[in-house]
């Protein structure tokens, strides 16, 4: 009987336990990014009686054991990392994971991994998570916009907008132009059209191209197909920088009026400018020019430098990269959010303020950038919701109590049996 009441004692402790578990499960259910738990029991050692005993040939037939068992144990807490559903807020700092990963946040000290992506940009402009201030780790871009998702991260690698303190110029590399050169021009007809450039300090520079000296058939060696010729100068004011005289400088069509390819790159070097930017090179996209019977019409469509100008928004895509927006239209990668898969994320450790940290059991993080080798997408303007199911916590409430008044029960049984067997003295 004494068996049976601590049996029962047992059942009781477990029963709390779980209890415990599914109290924080509904406790959370509004908890950002939180991954319930559940709780499994084992049954503790069992008393043997008699072992079992095996058949005797020609004789009796075998026996089973005789065993009872002596209670119940509280097995394990498995946490439950299937994925929450997303809410939209529309804040372009909520970031949810769709899919396998983590966050990867430091307080400076240690690396911690979350799912909770309410991110902020603090006062020293670092994306950090509003409910604790751990900053967001990711890899930084250089001037460029280059981004080394390569390199090692430590507690230091936090990612940085300076809203309206970066500012930024892209020095022009190419200048395209569109256009026609009329067919029946003559040699002495040609075509005036400016531009202007930027050097690597985002000063500006204007460039005059003149169009003439049409030539049928055309001149120079001419490659296969030629049927005419147009000749190429640029000015910097007065100055010539590039086109008639030197290799390449000149344009030559088909008798289709197409602009044949030579393989040359056609291109002016821009002098070094006052404010002390080095001389570049700026290669002139000709290919959209046409030469047909109509009038010569001949602009700049679009050139890819900017002059100077400072971070005014930002964007975060689906594969972690942060794309800066500055005011004079130039837009530029400034980082990316970096991302941690795990062979066993159910073995993470809960840390409080819906971080976790890595165990013996969870394995070695596997770090690199959202939308490779496995890891989930992040989608800026949502936040992941609890995972916790409140039809299955009510109905395991129900069974939880109901195993508990069960327990107690055996309990109290056993206490009225002993009660009775005192009694027998009397």
């Amino acid at each position: 009987m004494l068996q049976a009441l601590l049996a029962g004692v047992a059942s009781i402790k477990a029963q709390q336990t779980r209890m415990n578990v599914i109290g924080n499960n509904l406790a959370n259910v509004n908890t950002t990014a939180f991954k319930s738990s559940r709780v499994t029991f084992q049954e503790m050692i069992s008393q043997t009686i008699r072992g079992a005993t095996r058949p005797v040939s020609g004789g009796l037939g075998g026996t089973n054991p005789v065993q009872y068992g002596l209670g119940v144990l509280v097995g394990g807490t498995d946490t439950n990392i299937e994925q929450g559903s997303l809410q939209a807020t529309n804040r372009s700092t909520d970031l949810a994971i769709q899919g396998n990963g983590l966050f990867l946040v430091s307080n400076g000290e240690r690396i911690a991994y979350s799912r909770d992506g309410g991110f902020d940009i603090d006062a020293s402009g670092n994306l950090v998570q509003r409910t604790t201030g751990e900053r967001l780790l990711g890899w930084a871009a250089d001037g460029q916009g280059q981004i080394d998702t390569n390199s090692q991260l430590s507690p230091a690698s936090t990612i940085n907008i300076p809203l309206g303190s970066l500012n930024a110029v892209q020095v022009t590399t190419r200048a395209n132009f569109a256009g026609n050169l009329s067919a029946s021009a003559l040699p002495t007809e040609s075509w005036d059209t400016s531009f202007r450039v930027y050097d690597q300090l985002g000063g500006e520079h204007d460039i005059t191209l003149t169009l003439r000296a049409h030539s049928v058939p055309p001149a120079g060696t001419p490659p296969p197909g030629a049927v005419s010729s147009w000749e190429w100068e640029a000015f910097e004011g007065a100055t010539s920088i590039g086109g008639s005289g030197s290799t390449g400088a000149l344009i030559y069509f088909d008798a289709q009026g197409r602009m044949i390819d030579t393989g040359t790159p056609q291109s002016v070097t821009v002098p070094a400018g006052s404010n002390g930017a080095p001389a570049f090179d700026v290669v002139l996209g000709f290919e959209n020019i046409s030469q047909l019977e109509t009038d010569t019409q001949v602009q700049m469509t679009e050139q890819n430098g900017f002059p100077p100008g400072s971070l005014a928004s930002f964007a975060v895509g689906i594969d972690g990269t942060i794309t800066g927006l500055f005011t004079n239209g130039l837009t530029r990668a400034l980082g990316r959010i970096a991302m941690a898969i795990f062979p066993n994320p159910a073995g993470l450790e809960r840390l409080g303020n819906n971080l976790w940290r890595a165990t013996e059991n969870s394995g070695i993080p596997v770090v690199g950038a959202p939308r490779t080798n496995g890891r989930g997408a992040i989608n800026a303007g949502f936040l992941e919701q609890s995972n916790v199911d409140l039809g299955n916590e009510f109905t395991e409430l129900i069974v939880t109590q109901r195993g508990f008044q069960a327990n107690t029960r055996v309990v109290t049984t056993v206490d009225e049996m002993l009660q009775d067997l005192l009694n027998m003295k009397r």
